[in-house]
């Protein structure tokens, strides 16, 4: 163990991330009734240039008028590289209630992207007497996002989560692509004369794994964009699971139900968890450093791994 001791992630569920756009406010009641643990209301990628103005009013109003009950708020911004997100920031936070929990920030490229809004919201916050402080949410969407994801991760103390977004992740690095997320037709190995495909975005996803764990921040996959694929979504939320995310973007409310349910530790999960933890302690008080369960060797890195599983079970719980 490094002598820089692993930050923890915010302790709140984020199971799912349910999306909609802010130009379609009779959706947000909805949204506001879903089981998705964080609300993420658009003002970028869903919403036409005419529209932005208005959804950006429609997000302010239902910021204050929607009862969200105990979702986590998220408004996603547009992008750096376009006239609005500066409005859209200075808006939402001269005119929003303090309701509203994060901004996420879209095609992050570099740590400087993140000091920018940094910067604005900040000096919005101050001038407003704003006494509940904005969190971030960041989206890998670039070659020069994953180049740069560490940097990016380390950007900021307000920043809490970071998600993959695929299909502008593959149009940046070039790939012969249009699917978002699941495995791609000829993204494939051959074996014996068989077809076995693999995960394209595997990679992008352990490095963003890797960079969130190390500086305390949550790692997030993001959509799956055929939504009329239940089995393809939950296969891409459970390899992204198995990495070390702890949540997945719904673009549809069927999408909730599933991700939930990936992202939930089942009771056999939390179960066997507890008993490694017991057979642990009985080991420690016999004086040895592991023992046996069910036929495999456990030992203290075993603790850390069953703690990460009762933890969530926990927190969610609660």
């Amino acid at each position: 163990m490094s002598f820089r001791i692993q930050p923890q992630a915010p302790a709140r569920p984020n199971r799912c991330q349910l999306f909609g756009p802010g130009s379609r406010p009779a959706i947000f009641e909805k949204m506001a009734a879903s089981a998705a643990d964080v609300i993420n209301l658009d003002l970028e990628d869903s919403v036409a240039p005419d529209d932005k103005p208005e959804a950006r009013k429609n997000i302010i109003q239902a910021i204050g008028d929607v009862d969200w009950g105990g979702k986590y708020l998220s408004v996603r911004i547009n992008g750096l590289d376009t006239p609005y997100w500066y409005r859209d920031v200075v808006d939402l936070l001269e005119n929003a209630s303090d309701r509203i929990d994060q901004i996420m920030i879209p095609k992050v490229g570099c740590a400087a992207d993140i000091y920018a809004v940094d910067a604005l919201v900040t000096a919005v916050e101050a001038a407003n007497g704003r006494s509940k402080p904005i969190s971030f949410e960041v989206i890998i969407e670039s070659a020069a996002g994953i180049a740069h994801v560490e940097e990016i991760a380390a950007a900021s103390p307000r920043l809490q989560a970071m998600s993959l977004g695929a299909a502008d992740f593959a149009a940046s690095m070039g790939m012969q692509t249009t699917g978002i997320g699941g495995t791609q037709e000829d993204y494939y190995m051959v074996r014996e004369g068989v077809k076995h495909w693999s995960d394209p975005w595997h990679w992008a996803q352990a490095a963003i794994v890797a960079a969130c764990r190390t500086h305390g921040v949550l790692p997030v996959d993001g959509p799956f964009g055929d939504f009329s694929d239940d089995d393809g979504f939950v296969a891409q939320a459970k390899r992204s699971a198995t990495l070390g995310m702890v949540g997945k973007w719904a673009i549809h409310p069927k999408q909730v139900a599933l991700a939930n349910d990936v992202f939930t530790p089942s009771d056999d999960a939390v179960s066997e968890a507890r008993e490694i933890l017991a057979a642990m302690e009985q080991a420690k008080k016999d004086g040895a450093g592991a023992t046996v369960y069910k036929g495999r060797l456990v030992d203290i890195a075993s603790i850390k791994q069953a703690e990460v599983i009762v933890r969530q079970s926990e927190m969610i719980a609660g």
